[in-house]
């Protein structure tokens, strides 16, 4: 791989934590961060994806993504890359064991960009109407927790805003970097090696 000829196409949900750790274990890697909320849009998610492919017909390309879409790998197969391993971002972030116990628990993760955008993401998903975006909330989850990293802006009043409009009381975790740290530096290895 030569210098910066490789490149991170993804979710841009991390994208904060992702560029940091770039930059603190000096990767040659540039980024290409598409929107967060296109997992609830399978048609969306592909295209984009596609689209990235095609902004970048000569660069070395890595793929940070979950199984975000039920044809991730056929998807990426056709592109001749590969992604990083997990089944989403917060596994990514918290390490499987830590997401498990947590959504078994009947946690609903809420991360900072999610907060930030949270009443056009959750439109986008459910529609426009309040009461039936609380049952569905309610029926699925016990609890709003939010995931705050070092990298985390403060969006406490935001989080707060969500919880009330779900019925959800609200919970905080701090999350240190270093399962998403493993998960890149896999990912960087490997297209180093091949």
């Amino acid at each position: 791989m030569s210098d910066k000829n490789c490149l991170l196409l993804g979710c841009g949900i991390l994208q904060k934590e992702v560029q940091y750790l770039i930059e603190k274990n000096g990767w040659p890697l540039d980024t290409d961060f598409l929107d967060s909320s296109l997992h609830i849009n399978f048609e969306k998610l592909a295209c984009e994806l596609h689209q990235g492919f095609l902004r970048h017909p000569e660069r070395e390309i890595i793929v940070f993504y979950g199984c975000c879409h039920p044809k991730m790998e056929q998807l990426l197969e056709a592109a001749h890359t590969f992604r990083t391993a997990g089944q989403n971002c917060v596994e990514m972030l918290l390490g499987q064991a830590l997401f498990m116990e947590k959504l078994s628990s009947g946690a609903f993760f809420l991360l900072e960009d999610w907060a930030l955008r949270w009443d056009e993401v959750i439109t986008k998903t459910f529609g426009n109407n309040p009461e039936v975006v609380r049952e569905i909330f309610q029926l699925s989850n016990q609890s709003l927790l939010c995931l705050r990293t070092p990298c985390s802006g403060n969006f406490e009043q935001v989080a707060q805003q969500a919880s009330e409009a779900v019925g959800l009381p609200l919970h905080w975790m701090d999350v240190e970097l270093d399962h998403l740290e493993t998960v890149l530096r896999q990912v960087v290895t490997k297209k180093l090696i091949v």
